[in-house]
């Protein structure tokens, strides 16, 4: 499974009044580590002789060289006190989400004097950035080999990338959503206009016409569906049954790549999910953006599971099922999937079955009405619980109350989205950048706190 590249502008600052020579070490030192974690980043070495950001002339020059560049985030490396106003600068001509840090200070010097006063530079700059009004992540004042670095670093990487899937998302909506399901309803004007998220729409007959049309041309990607479901499930159905099957998810795949689309909507499942193509059912224009954002919070790492919360657990008072008619991606299955017969909603063949992976899970729902929009987020793990039908997974909670109460309240409904990761602490910091609430079913804000700030290395308990 590939994972997904994100680009970094890196500008270390300095000011005048301190020590040039020590923020050029210290800068270099940062480079390091940087390229020791692999860090994909743009360098500003060539904008003047010290390689720092410190005035006007060297900023547009660096504004001008990350522009060209695309890059997804700024790291503005404080290595001496810096430059408030031109890091702040540079981030509002940028537009990208910006991370603070800066090294730890060495011991004064035997005669009382000190060479670079970075932490009393961070305070100047995140005052400035505010007064910008420019979002921006920090990472607590340490040394390079503080794990609190690397932490810091990888997941403003994870958050870049949930906010890029974020702006650039476009849904292939695939026919209009259900009558039945008002719950799905979404406000298409105000996604555009909020948040830069466009639906395509389309009528079912075009994709019916793109069925036929594969089929007709008897596209080779067909047979390559069918043979690999053959190879990864238990096929139960009849050839014909399969062709349809596979032939369904090649004419989704090209209408979205015509459309220009990241992700679709439609009223029954496909089997898209492990190419990186989130389609949800049920039309869920608010499900399929969760989708997209949880799986970007794991840099594409792990694919996300799309499942109605069905009902308790007969024995658990925790336990709640999660379930769907085969949305799950076939990488997710704990036993060898089956596309059976049927099913016991509905009397399709092809709705493919398994049970998901046992493990912890990040659960997230984006959703809003009334001109209020909020990501819901928490954790839960796998418990032991009966066979069902169709793709499912048994969630234990710390408190099944609380988070049934939130969905019953609101704004959410009963789809969400989980990977199994941790990566909550990445969807609470990519909000500031998305202009949405964070919003949790456990009380965990402090222990996500504790861990942005570098006080923990993990918020599960």
């Amino acid at each position: 499974m590939s994972v997904d590249k994100i680009k970094l502008g890196f500008a270390p600052t300095r000011r005048n009044i301190f020590s040039a020579d020590a923020a050029i070490e210290y800068a270099d030192y940062t480079r390091k580590k940087l390229d020791e974690l692999g860090v994909d980043y743009v360098d500003i070495k060539d904008v003047n002789d010290d390689g720092l950001l410190y005035d006007d002339n060297g900023m547009n020059k660096i504004a001008d060289k990350f522009q060209n560049a695309h890059i997804d985030g700024l790291f503005l490396a404080n290595e001496n006190f810096g430059t408030e106003y031109e890091c702040a600068r540079l981030a509002k001509k940028l537009n990208v989400p910006v991370l603070l840090w800066g090294p730890k200070d060495e011991a004064p010097a035997a005669d009382g004097s000190r060479l670079r006063d970075t932490q009393c530079g961070l305070f100047a700059i995140g005052k400035v950035l505010r007064r910008f009004q420019i979002p921006f992540t920090y990472v607590k004042n340490c040394d390079l080999d503080d794990p609190a670095f690397e932490q810091g670093v990888r997941d403003f990487i994870k958050v870049c990338n949930v906010v890029k899937t974020f702006k650039n998302t476009r849904i292939l909506q695939i026919g209009p959503r259900p009558f039945d399901f008002w719950s799905t309803m979404v406000n298409e004007g105000e996604l555009l206009e909020k948040f830069n998220i466009s639906l395509s729409p389309i009528p079912l007959t075009e994709l019916v016409e793109k069925i036929h049309e594969v089929v007709d041309k008897k596209d080779p990607e067909i047979v390559e569906s069918e043979n690999t479901l053959k190879e990864i499930a238990d096929v139960k159905i009849s050839d014909k049954d399969l062709q349809m099957v596979a032939a369904l998810k090649v004419a989704i795949k090209k209408l979205a790549k015509d459309y220009g689309c990241n992700s679709a909507a439609i009223q029954c499942w496909t089997a898209l999910q492990d190419e990186g193509l989130p389609v949800t059912c049920e039309t869920d224009i608010h499900g399929v953006i969760s989708e997209l954002l949880v799986e970007a919070a794991t840099l594409g790492d792990h694919r996300a599971i799309f499942a109605d919360v069905n009902c308790r657990h007969p024995d658990n008072p925790n336990g709640e099922l999660l379930q769907h008619l085969g949305v799950f991606p076939f990488s997710t299955a704990k036993n060898k999937p089956t596309l059976p017969k049927s099913h016991f909603v509905f009397d399709y063949p092809g709705s493919v079955g398994f049970q998901a992976q046992d493990g912890n899970y990040t659960l997230c729902r984006f959703d809003g009405d009334n001109g209020k929009y909020s990501m819901l987020m928490g954790n839960a793990k796998t418990c032991a619980g009966p066979y069902e039908q169709g793709t499912y997974i048994w969630l234990q909670f710390a408190n099944l109350n609380r988070f049934e109460t939130k969905l019953v309240y609101g704004p959410y409904i009963h789809h969400m989205a989980a990977v199994r990761d941790d990566v909550v602490p990445v969807l609470y910091e990519a909000c500031k950048y998305l202009g949405v609430t964070p919003d949790f079913y456990d009380p965990i804000e402090d222990d996500v706190k504790a861990y942005l700030r570098g006080d923990s290395s993990s918020i599960l308990k």
